[in-house]
């Protein structure tokens, strides 16, 4: 083999384990109220356009929640010579988990707010992401 095949064969590898270290989901864990909840966004970082959401809720005995109403509301705050934008999505339960698409219109700054309400009862979980 000669040098530049070698070379060529190098740069290949690097190219695919850069391509599969930056593969991983964009992934938020956080307390909500007396819920641990994980958020997997399939885009990292998310992207103008569709990207998908998974949601995984567990209550205090570490048990998947899944009677729960879900919702996914994401926002951009108001810039100048901008509206403030407002989206929210039903989250359905597949298995234990719940999933949602969100379409983000455009890139920058967005808040999501995961909605989690259970015998009349709501809890928030509130992150933010920058979609390019």
């Amino acid at each position: 083999m000669s040098t530049r095949q070698k070379l060529a064969v190098f740069t290949l590898s690097l190219l695919l384990i850069a391509g599969i270290a930056y593969a991983k989901d964009y992934e938020v864990k956080k307390k909500a109220g007396e819920y641990n909840v994980e958020v997997k966004i399939d885009k990292n970082p998310p992207v103008v356009g569709d990207n998908n959401i998974t949601i995984k809720i567990k209550d205090a005995s570490k048990k998947y929640v899944t009677d729960a109403k879900v919702k996914v509301e994401y926002s951009m705050p108001a810039m100048p010579g901008m509206p403030a934008i407002n989206y929210k999505t039903d989250a359905e339960l597949k298995g234990n988990e719940y999933k949602a698409k969100m379409n983000l219109s455009m890139s920058g700054p967005w808040n999501i707010v995961v909605r989690i309400t259970r015998a009349g009862k709501t809890t928030k979980m509130k992150f933010n992401v920058d979609a390019r």
